[in-house]
Order: structure tokens, then sequence, then C-alpha cells
């Protein structure tokens, strides 16, 4: 299975710049991506047996699927710095984190606005977004 895997909606307009930015600050090149709603994205949300996808960015790796805050906490560690500092809002107590992470979930379309389709993705790309 793949590993460090960023699962993000793929008509969320906030969602693919942030896959955008990740892009551009990854420190190195182990991070993959794939959208929610393809094939890949099901399959791993099923295999970690969630009923629904969440309103969430989701990261898998070592076959653990991290949502919400937490997930985003892991996917900077991939950064380059000054932006993989970021961890250090691992010291929020959770609670808090999602708690701010599910109030830019819920309104993200209204806020960034919704794609008809998913991103596609540019030839550069095309190795790190699956499905």
């Amino acid at each position: 299975m793949i590993n460090n895997l960023v699962l993000f909606d793929g008509v969320c307009s906030l969602c693919n710049a942030s896959v955008d930015s990740v892009m551009r600050k990854e420190n190195g090149n182990a991070l993959k991506f794939a959208s929610l709603q393809s094939d890949i994205g099901k399959e791993i949300i099923k295999k970690c047996g969630l009923e629904q996808v969440p309103d969430s960015i989701l990261f898998y790796s070592e076959g653990t699927l991290y949502a919400e805050s937490d997930a985003v906490l892991q996917i900077v560690k991939f950064l380059k710095m000054p932006y993989s500092w970021s961890v250090v809002f691992r010291l929020v107590p959770r609670m808090v984190r999602d708690g701010a992470y599910r109030l830019i979930a819920r309104n993200r379309y209204r806020w960034f606005g919704k794609r008809d389709t998913c991103r596609v993705p540019t030839v550069q790309e095309r190795e790190k977004i699956l499905g």
C-alpha cells in the first residue's frame, strides 16, 4: 500500500490551493496525493473502516489514517523550514485544534468556493497525484 498519501477534497478550492502549496514547500519528494473522490481514496477510506468520507483532508501512512488537525500536523513534517515548524501546534490541545479545523471545513465551500470537477494534474505533478 502507498505511504505518505495526502487525501483531499478534489472539488474544494481551499483543498486544491493547500495541495499546491504543500507541493511547492515539500522538503524532498515523499508525499503523494489523491482526491477523496478517486478510486484509491475510496479504497483507503474503506480499508480503514470509515463508513463515510469525513469533511477533512486525510493523511495515510504505515496503515494509519489521520484526520483533521492530526492530518495537517503529519503533513507539515514533510515541509521545508520554516513551514515544518508548524508542528509546534501539536502543543495545542486536540479539542481546540480540531474545533478550529472543523469551523474552516464546514465553511470552506462558502468562503473559498467549489470546483465543478477534480483538479487535473500538470505534467510535473503526474508522478505525485494518484487516481
